[in-house]
């Protein structure tokens, strides 16, 4: 069985062919560019295999109800190209194959969710966060994406200021206060003139970042209360990961019990930066009994 995948990001899609199990057996990187342009080089590229379905994680806004006239678009996105395109029409027109849709977050939640499971882990749910260019998050629940009527936008969830940045105007256009205006990696630029790879890890601005984070995650686990919660995306790594768990610490304050922090608030488990690509794959697969049944 052969199914597809698209990770669709602003500035590249990863498109991969693999089978049932999330094995990848073919990958291609195709650059962002128009929407034409960049749909009909992803066209061509999984005509040449045989799919019986495909799965796609797309940047977002994006409409994930079927019951809607503009299910399949990419709708009030930031990036201007792309507003209100038809995304899932043209890839099901020319490839006619089942296709799950979802946001690129989610298809990574999923992703981590079923590594986990394929280790002997016995995980009922499952939240990931992406920290980069934007911030987004996704969240498996008893093995199922959470979102009906739309998908979750944990990127805007509002933060309480940190004393030390009251002067910060954030950079979301809508919210300012919002996770994604204040902890998003643009910020570095805008408080610090230097992009995140150049900003020690000494600088305030860490702290300052982390606290934002773990605010976020914090809210999350008193309302959902998953097993695990996985941060990615550019913005992480291993020590950022280790300020967020300490503020995450100092924020709960032993109201919950929880599991030990390093195994509640990890780094990607999917190597290679795959996490989306196993979850395509899966969620790919998925969808074919429900056209024999």
């Amino acid at each position: 069985m052969l199914v597809g995948s698209i990770e669709a990001g602003g500035t590249k899609f990863v498109c991969a062919v693999g089978n049932e199990h999330g094995t990848v057996q073919d990958q291609i990187v195709i650059p962002t560019t128009t929407p034409q342009e960049t749909l009909e080089q992803t066209v061509a590229y999984f005509q040449r295999f045989k799919l019986q379905a495909l799965g796609i994680a797309s940047f977002g806004p994006l409409e994930i109800d079927p019951q809607q006239k503009n299910y399949g678009y990419i709708t009030n996105t930031p990036k201007l190209a792309w507003q209100n395109t038809d995304f899932v029409g043209p890839l099901k027109q020319a490839l006619a194959v089942p296709i799950a849709w979802t946001t690129d977050v989610n298809g990574s939640a999923y992703g981590e969710y079923q590594q986990a499971l394929a280790t002997g882990e016995q995980l009922s749910s499952l939240v990931y966060y992406t920290i980069g260019t934007g911030v987004g998050g996704g969240a498996v629940i008893n093995g199922q994406l959470l979102g009906s009527a739309g998908h979750p936008e944990m990127g805007h969830v509002l933060v309480k200021r940190h004393p030390n940045d009251l002067d910060f105007s954030g950079i979301c256009p809508y919210h300012h206060d919002c996770l994604e205006g204040l902890a998003s990696g643009p910020t570095f630029l805008a408080r610090t003139g230097k992009p995140g790879t150049e900003v020690a890890l000494n600088d305030p601005v860490w702290e300052i970042m982390s606290y934002y984070v773990a605010q976020a995650l914090l809210q999350t686990t008193l309302i959902l209360r998953p097993n695990r919660i996985i941060l990615g995306g550019g913005v992480m790594g291993l020590e950022f990961l280790q300020k967020i768990r300490q503020q995450f610490k100092k924020l709960l304050n032993g109201y919950l019990t929880l599991p030990a922090l390093d195994d509640y608030l990890q780094l990607p488990q999917v190597a290679g930066n795959g996490s989306a690509t196993l979850g395509n794959l899966i969620m790919a697969a998925q969808q074919i009994p429900m056209t024999i049944s």
